[in-house]
């Protein structure tokens, strides 16, 4: 059996996927339970898959060179077969990307999307250059996603095409999210994408686009957004809305227990249970053996 002992670049999953017509998940990770839970269900779909640390929560996990050695640390322990990268999301500066790299993490998000579109280009330009010395995958974002990430709020910003293609054709980046109508946290109604926008983006640029805020998009509003040209798709909310309810109702229900192993278990099967249903409804499943011949 062929273990996948070591991360690799997100590149070598997300090309193959839009090649092919499918998207990779992104899911991030909370703690342990998260990353052992995503792992299995990746495993049993036989799926490729991405594992991602906010820069906002590396602290909490533990630190950068924590969050690798737990991921490999699983990925050994486990006997994962299934390609698996680790995803620095939200890198807040160029300085946290090459700590981030530094420490192992195989691909990095350099977050300059609040900033005008010069600078977006410059710092992501000093990202792309460390990353693809060490052979680590960059993704850049252009325009806001909108809603609540990590306990920050913003409003949606749209991408302008035209910064999309400067960026990409002057920083080199392997992945662009380029935001249009996704938020971070609970949609209050149906979100309304830029398909027109996504599609001429995509055909532009020529790189994988990544969907963020994937919790809560209609299944048919996702598969679009792949066939337009996005290749991977982050999620969190839902799996951490799964955790809550039902670790919520484990701990009201069983008032007398003390033992974190009965009391936490169904949340972690919880979180298995939506990033199977997801990679599923992404198609990425059954998708390894093309993922390691490539």
């Amino acid at each position: 059996m062929y273990i996948h002992s070591e991360l690799i670049p997100m590149k070598t999953m997300i090309f193959e996927a839009r090649n092919t017509g499918y998207a990779v998940g992104q899911f991030n990770i909370n703690g342990l339970q998260w990353a052992k839970a995503i792992l299995q269900a990746a495993e049993e779909e036989e799926s490729p898959i991405i594992l991602a640390a906010s820069d906002r929560l590396i602290e909490f996990l533990g630190g950068f060179r924590t969050i690798v050695g737990m991921v490999k640390g699983l990925v050994e322990d486990m006997a994962v077969t299934v390609p698996v990268a680790l995803h620095l999301d939200h890198g807040m500066s160029v300085e946290r990307c090459k700590a981030a790299i530094d420490a192992g993490f195989s691909s990095v998000m350099f977050d300059g999307s609040r900033l005008p579109i010069e600078k977006n280009i410059e710092m992501t330009k000093k990202v792309v250059e460390y990353a693809k010395s060490k052979g680590v995958s960059v993704e850049a974002e252009v325009g806001t996603v909108g809603g609540m990430e990590d306990g920050l709020i913003g409003n949606v910003n749209y991408a302008d095409p035209i910064e999309c293609i400067r960026l990409v054709e002057e920083t080199n980046v392997d992945a662009l999210a380029a935001a249009l109508g996704s938020v971070h946290g609970p949609y209050q109604g149906e979100p309304k994408l830029g398909f027109k926008e996504m599609e001429y983006i995509s055909k532009k640029v020529g790189i994988p686009l990544v969907l963020h805020g994937g919790s809560g998009i209609p299944v048919p509003l996702i598969q679009k957004a792949i066939t337009l040209g996005h290749a991977k798709i982050n999620v969190n909310t839902e799996c951490t809305q799964a955790w809550s309810a039902v670790t919520r109702d484990i701990f009201m229900k069983n008032k007398e227990t003390y033992d974190p192993q009965m009391l936490l278990t169904p949340g972690q099967q919880a979180i298995k249970s939506v990033v199977k249903e997801k990679i599923r409804e992404f198609g990425s499943q059954q998708r390894v053996h093309s993922q390691i011949q490539r």
